[in-house]
């Protein structure tokens, strides 16, 4: 079972996490580069361009005579070795598409996230929210978790807005949906950051870290305060209690029997 750190949604660190049992640790590299070329051929227009010496302007005339000169016979100025002549075996305008059965762009893609989580870069985070879009909040859950200055990629269990224009300003972070992250962006990033609820699987119990003697001397002062706190709400509802019950006995005393006779 591998594991990965778990943190809160204010980027403190909880404790471990138990991944799915697709994170068995396979990186297969061969699958994995295919699944990169492929990324970058797609990325490429193809528009790139050349003329041949048919295609180049000018040229129409013999530059001089065949023979008698003492230079080298030519047949026009646009030939190859030529200023301004064509281009032998340039680049034409194509296609680089490259496609993958799916099954291999699943298998790059798990192959890329176990990588990262044999590196201990794969973190797990409990909830990404942002109220609004927020740039300094984003710099700082990552500071929090010491990615600072690193290649993050910020996988949410859907789509969110104000998270992906918080990381959309910083150059070195990338925010999508878990279900769109290919090979190659998880290969780019240094580290991985996976909302909980994308990912499936478990907290690991007793991982968590332990607490500092601050903490401890905290929750002391803090249990002590809610004890007291008890005591004196429970001391002031008896007294409240037996004012109520002996404020009733004067009533009764003082009202009149019903149904009573003069004698």
């Amino acid at each position: 079972m591998h594991e990965a750190r778990l943190y809160t949604a204010a980027a403190e660190h909880k404790g471990s996490y138990a991944l799915p049992s697709e994170y068995d640790g396979r990186v297969n590299r061969d699958v994995l580069y295919r699944a990169v070329r492929a990324f970058r051929g797609n990325q490429r227009q193809g528009t790139h361009s050349t003329k041949t010496r048919a295609e180049v302007s000018g040229g129409g005339r013999k530059p001089w005579r065949q023979k008698g000169t003492g230079r080298a016979r030519q047949g026009t100025t646009r030939a190859p070795h030529w200023r301004g002549g064509g281009v032998v075996f340039g680049p034409r305008p194509r296609s680089y598409q490259i496609d993958l059965p799916r099954k291999v762009k699943r298998l790059a893609r798990q192959s890329a996230l176990n990588a990262r989580a044999g590196e201990d870069a794969l973190l797990i985070i409990e909830s990404l929210a942002f109220e609004r879009p927020r740039t300094r909040q984003m710099a700082e859950l990552l500071e929090k978790m010491g990615l600072e200055g690193r290649k993050v990629l910020v996988l949410t269990s859907e789509t969110r807005e104000n998270v992906h224009l918080s990381g959309r300003n910083m150059p070195d972070v990338r925010v999508m949906p878990y279900t769109d992250a290919t090979a190659y962006e998880v290969l780019w990033s240094d580290a991985v950051i996976v909302e909980e609820a994308a990912i499936g699987g478990h907290e690991v119990e007793g991982s968590a870290p332990k607490p500092t003697r601050r903490a401890k001397k905290a929750a002391a002062t803090s249990t002590k305060k809610k004890a007291s706190g008890r005591a004196l709400a429970k001391k002031q509802g008896s007294v409240g209690k037996t004012t109520r019950k002996k404020t009733a006995t004067k009533k009764a005393s003082k009202s009149p029997r019903k149904g009573g006779s003069d004698a």
